[in-house]
């Protein structure tokens, strides 16, 4: 590995401590490798989108500013092997997967904890 290659990715670790990653979603974010909305590390968390209300788990890349999200058509491909999409136009919301589940088990743990047999709720 040449020398400029490593102080490449020693580079991104320096910069990734200086600025952690932070809660906010980009405008724009796509799950294809090839395109340059692409960022492995922010979809590696999590990313759920709502779209028009409705959660949805078959998007390929979304815009929230211009309120468009692309969608895979069932399980066609083009010629190269990629999925065809359509592009549908809507209220876009995408949010962290991870931090909703944190806060539904802490809110699952305490409303089980309250009615757990044996607890003092002035049922004999």
């Amino acid at each position: 590995m040449p020398p400029s290659a490593r102080r490449g990715r020693l580079d991104a670790v320096v910069l990734e401590k200086k600025f952690p990653m932070s809660d906010t979603l980009p405008d724009r974010l796509s799950v294809d490798p090839r395109s340059k909305y692409y960022d492995e590390p922010l979809l590696a968390r999590g990313v759920g989108i709502r779209f028009n209300g409705v959660e949805r788990t078959n998007v390929e890349e979304y815009c929230i500013s211009e309120g468009w999200i692309r969608t895979a058509v069932g399980k066609t491909v083009d010629r190269r092997g990629q999925p065809l999409t359509i592009k549908l136009q809507g209220t876009v919301e995408p949010y962290f997967k991870d931090v909703g589940k944190d806060a539904g088990k802490e809110a699952g743990s305490a409303a089980a904890a309250e009615s757990a047999p044996g607890s003092s709720s002035g049922a004999p």
